[in-house]
């Protein structure tokens, strides 16, 4: 016996099915959701090896199921989170910078998730560097920039550094430096380099310095550091200050942008905690040159 249930996400695109299985199920888990939602196999398949599929077991935590030839267990519930228009995308390809063993530092494009979704993880950072070590090292995530934005990232690769590295972010000992075009003529500006504006009731601290002034475009290139890691807290303090980051899609107004969001996470240092001296990595993007 089994229980399915069928939700619309988006009325667009998006459909949620919800199958739970009961005593005497034979079904592997690709034919279970083939034979429930009028899917064909191969489309099951794909949103299985995408990250779309989620196993409900017992006590335990649903995670991610991407083997079509799991057997079901009476009580075992399958979540296939299927919008074709995510499955279809093909994301831009992430570059690893430095390899400390213990823990690597990427650049993750413009349009790459940190992490995913319940709709999939092909289309995130995280899962691309799995597939990078070829399964071989576990990834935890300890800081995300937003899907917009491109940049550096830290990923831990095992329980020990994540806590270590999470550590030297909790005190503001990894230096994370952003290049960010902004809307107008930030020189006039009375702020002298410091924005300090509670963000959602808690304080928020973002510094930073002029690098030049393009009169023919009307913008300013800053360097900025935060100082507190509040949600989208760049983007935000500019916009509130009046001079919205060039290409933010979400805040100020006359701040269009064909490049896109040009806000660049583009230098890490930190002292590393394995004893491997000072690290600090940097990257140069066309269009933030000093």
């Amino acid at each position: 016996m089994q229980i399915s249930r069928q939700a619309s996400i988006d009325p667009m695109t998006a459909t949620l099915h919800e199958v739970t299985f009961g005593p005497g199920c034979p079904d592997t888990a690709c034919d279970a959701l083939a034979a429930r939602t009028g899917l064909s196999k191969s489309s099951i398949k794909q949103a299985m090896i995408k990250g779309a599929v989620w196993l409900c077991r017992s006590k335990s935590k649903p995670r991610r199921l991407r083997k079509a030839t799991t057997i079901l267990k009476a009580g075992d519930t399958l979540q296939l989170y299927y919008d074709p228009a995510i499955l279809a995308v093909s994301p831009p390809i992430a570059d690893c910078v430095r390899d400390l063993g213990h823990y690597t530092i990427w650049f993750k494009p413009a349009g790459l998730l940190t992490q995913g979704t319940r709709y999939g993880d092909h289309c995130s950072l995280a899962r691309q560097v799995e597939q990078y070590f070829k399964m071989k090292r576990n990834v935890f995530l300890v800081h995300r920039i937003d899907r917009e934005a491109s940049g550096l990232v830290i990923l831990a690769h095992n329980q020990p550094a994540a806590a270590k590295i999470s550590g030297l972010l909790q005190k503001n000992r990894i230096e994370k430096e952003y290049a960010v075009w902004v809307r107008g003529d930030l020189t006039q500006s009375p702020s002298n380099g410091r924005i300090d504006l509670d963000l959602d009731g808690k304080t928020a601290l973002t510094r930073f310095r002029f690098i030049r002034y393009d009169p023919e475009k009307d913008r300013t290139l800053v360097h900025a550091q935060i100082h507190t890691g509040r949600l989208h807290q760049i983007r935000r303090h500019f916009s509130h200050i009046g001079f919205p980051v060039m290409g933010d899609p979400r805040y100020g107004r006359g701040n269009h942008c064909p490049e896109g969001l040009q806000l660049v996470a583009f230098r890490i240092a930190l002292d590393c905690p394995f004893g491997n001296g000072h690290i600090e990595a940097k990257i140069n993007l066309k269009g933030f040159e000093t």
